[in-house]
């Protein structure tokens, strides 16, 4: 089975290739493959625990007290946190605590506020 993108346009999995383009027979849309190369590129969505999608400088809540790992200190539920900055990896905010420092955290475990 051959991997050639879906569609851009409606998400159609039954692409074929025509020389240097991709068509979508549903929708009749043709794109290149430079335009699916950038479309790839673009950043994974990275969503809180309520399913909002999240952006760098954002600020969010954190809904569950996290300890915190090589310390006796907890971050407590509520504490907010702003100007996050988002990073590829398992723990994908990166972010500056107040009283704790630089310390990254998982998105599951925050809301946007």
């Amino acid at each position: 089975m051959s991997n050639l993108p879906n569609c851009p346009k409606c998400n159609s999995e039954y692409t074929y290739e025509d020389r240097d383009l991709f068509v979508c027979p549903e929708c009749g849309n043709e794109w290149s493959a430079e335009e699916a190369a950038e479309s790839s590129d673009d950043q994974k969505l990275v969503k809180d625990a309520h399913g909002n999608v999240l952006q760098d400088g954002d600020t969010v809540t954190v809904i569950k007290d996290l300890k915190v790992k090589g310390s006796s200190s907890v971050v407590k539920i509520g504490t907010k946190v702003k100007n996050i900055r988002l990073v590829e990896g398992d723990h994908d905010i990166d972010c500056k605590i107040d009283g704790f420092g630089p310390m990254q955290l998982k998105s599951e475990f925050v809301k946007k506020a």
